[in-house]
């Protein structure tokens, strides 16, 4: 019988440093959440108590997923030391393509009309991808040059495929996917989520710890971690109390969570699982710690690379169904820009872009950073023309901190 070897020092930690060391807690993931909290109470104050209402909450979780969805895929991207600019016209692209399958080419009113245009649109999101990874990995032209010429490219198609046209209305199915008065699951289901995933972190947290017993590695102490569990706890429950917090309009009837956010929350735990117990993820963090050296080590570069393109694809696709969704409309001005605001939201989550760094964890608070300050500039009525410039400055400063980490880590 084996016997758990605690951290030394972690029963009694000295100070805020042996705190963090003895919780196993990521520097970066803390400053990040830190940092989130001094944002929204900081908009909280300006807005006069309106950003941190339960309405706008709400609001800011479904528009957060279209940002983070992509942006998990980004971390990938990034991490193989690759860039990906054209995220947000593959996703115009996608989304129109989606909206002219259902509305003027499928059979109208069918009850697989919906269904059937979500598939090609995501089977033509990983087409894409495989493009535009295809030129990469096989022909050696550098990520930045293909996705800008794909940023073109596909925004022209989307204008071309309808001359310009707006197409609408979209199935009352396929809008649910993008949240809306119908889009969310309500109270009752809201609460079996919150339970399912209070249930997976224990029983996640439970096989940790007897999967380090068994290999004699060392344990949280017991008081951390039943104080990580709490936290973990109360953020869950914190986060469906919101989310039922917000009523549909003249009514008493709370609209949980939405689809949208399900959405997202199931492809950022499939994006973790990929990562961190995966061969596929291995490989892309040691393609971007050392290119040459993987090949060396028989890692087939060239297959994972066109692969991180193709999922990046999808990913865009699914964003790209959930906007679409939203707007109830193909619109060709459908994620412009929007390439600057996945980037930032990973490199903000700590995606070094030297590559081989990158957490999905970090991109979804990065996200959930950048939605915070575009809804706050909208409530604080900052022009349309300023709000970019806001983001660039964010995207510049976050470069130059992923700099200086990178500098004193060395």
């Amino acid at each position: 019988m084996t016997t758990a070897v605690e951290t030394p020092g972690a029963a009694r930690p000295q100070g805020a440093r042996g705190l963090i060391d003895a919780l196993e807690i990521d520097t970066r993931l803390l400053a990040m959440a830190a940092a989130l909290v001094v944002i929204w109470v900081g908009l909280d104050l300006l807005t006069g108590g309106i950003f941190l209402t339960a309405r706008n909450l709400w609001n800011l979780s479904v528009q957060t997923s279209v940002v983070g969805i992509m942006a998990t895929g980004m971390v990938l991207v990034i991490v193989a030391r690759h860039i990906d600019l054209s995220v947000g016209s593959v996703l115009g692209f996608v989304g129109m393509a989606m909206a002219v399958l259902q509305v003027e080419i499928l059979p109208i009113g069918t009850s697989w009309n919906w269904l059937l245009s979500l598939v090609l649109g995501l089977v033509l999101g990983a087409a894409i991808g495989a493009f535009q990874g295809w030129w990469v990995a096989y022909r050696a032209v550098p990520a930045f040059i293909v996705t800008l010429g794909g940023l073109l490219i596909f925004r022209g198609l989307a204008w071309w495929i309808t001359e310009g046209r707006t197409v609408a209305p979209m199935d009352p199915n396929f809008q649910l996917l993008g949240g809306g008065l119908d889009g969310s699951i309500g109270e009752f289901w809201s609460w079996v989520v919150g339970v399912l995933f209070i249930a997976a972190v224990v029983i996640k947290a439970f096989r940790t710890r007897q999967r380090r017993n068994r290999y004699n590695f060392p344990v949280r102490p017991l008081w951390a971690e039943a104080l990580v569990l709490v936290v973990s706890v109360a953020v869950i429950v914190g986060f469906v109390q919101v989310m039922n917090s917000y009523y549909r309009p003249r009514t008493q009837i709370p609209q949980g969570i939405p689809i949208p956010v399900l959405i997202l929350i199931v492809v950022a735990v499939g994006m973790s699982a990929l990562t961190k117990v995966t061969k596929f993820g291995r490989y892309v963090f040691a393609i971007g710690g050392n290119p040459e050296a993987a090949e060396l080590g028989g890692i087939n570069v060239r297959k994972v690379t066109v692969m991180i393109f193709v999922m990046m694809g999808v990913l865009s696709a699914i964003a790209g169904a959930i906007q679409t969704a939203r707007l109830n409309a193909g619109l060709n001005s459908t994620g412009s820009l929007l390439e600057l605001s996945v980037i930032a939201a990973a490199v903000i989550g700590g995606t070094s872009l030297s590559g081989g760094v990158g957490t999905i964890a970090g991109a979804i608070l990065g996200a959930l950073i950048m939605q915070s300050l575009q809804s706050g500039m909208i409530l604080l009525n900052i022009s349309t023309p300023m709000q970019p410039v806001v983001i660039g400055l964010v995207l510049i400063s976050a470069v130059w901190l992923d700099t200086v980490y990178q500098r004193r880590r060395r």
